[in-house]
């Protein structure tokens, strides 16, 4: 009898520490910058992201599987031990990351050869606006549809009327707003697909069907420009389940 009570307090210990939730307190160094690193809890779906110090906060429980994640840094798991459970903190150090490019060769090869190379050599050096003193821009590149936009609403003239009245200025509004929306999608592709996906599991075929479905949402860009990594990742949540609910049925 004292044996069964004995095994009865034990395994009523065991399921009562790994159902006990607490607050972990995290702290993540590298070498590299250390906000905004993903923090994952695999196990319960939940997400967040460090400050600026390399600080975060996630409710844990025990053998929890938590991930780390950054464009800068090697991805890194852990999961949550009765020491961990029970200190309620934790420092992890991430590798940084180095994405290396393939050589690319500008321009025509020297050779050493003086004669030779000068023979191989064409062209002018250029020259900019600041070598004649003349002042230039140097902000944001305007694209081609932003250029023929500017040009169609350049003042009051017959050409900007018959733009007005024809719609090809509307027009050119429509297509600078869909290159401004699908840049836009290419960053949170690049920079939320890796951990998105390892919390919610979707097929290799579905998920830039899902991407689209994101920026067909009228408030794509409202939700995700200039927002923080948490609450883009709300957005991507909300609309991971109306994805998912539209293609059942």
């Amino acid at each position: 009898m004292k044996r069964i009570i004995l095994c009865v307090l034990f395994f009523s210990w065991v399921f009562l520490a790994s159902s006990q939730s607490v607050d972990l307190f995290g702290r993540i160094k590298s070498d590299g910058n250390i906000e905004n690193i993903h923090v994952i809890n695999k196990t319960h779906q939940l997400f967040t992201t460090t400050n600026v110090r390399g600080e975060f906060t996630m409710t844990v429980k025990l053998n929890d599987t938590l991930m780390f994640s950054s464009i800068q840094h090697k991805p890194q798991e852990l999961v949550v031990s009765e020491v961990i459970l029970k200190n309620k903190i934790i420092v992890i150090h991430l590798e940084s990351q180095i994405n290396e490019l393939d050589e690319v060769t500008i321009g025509k090869v020297l050779t050493g050869d003086l004669m030779s190379d000068v023979k191989n050599t064409t062209g002018e050096a250029p020259i900019n606006f600041y070598d004649v003193g003349i002042p230039g821009y140097t902000g944001k590149l305007a694209t081609r549809s932003e250029r023929l936009l500017d040009a169609s609403r350049g003042g009051l003239n017959p050409v900007t009327l018959i733009n007005a009245i024809s719609g090809h200025t509307k027009a050119l509004k429509a297509h600078v707003e869909m290159e401004r929306k699908s840049e836009l999608l290419r960053k949170v592709k690049l920079r939320y697909s890796e951990t998105f996906f390892e919390l919610y599991n979707l097929p290799e075929d579905k998920r830039n069907d899902f991407f689209y479905f994101c920026e067909e949402d009228d408030n794509f860009e409202e939700a995700c420009q200039d927002k923080t990594d948490f609450e883009i990742f709300q957005f991507l949540e909300k609309k991971y389940n109306q994805y998912i609910e539209s293609f059942e049925n």
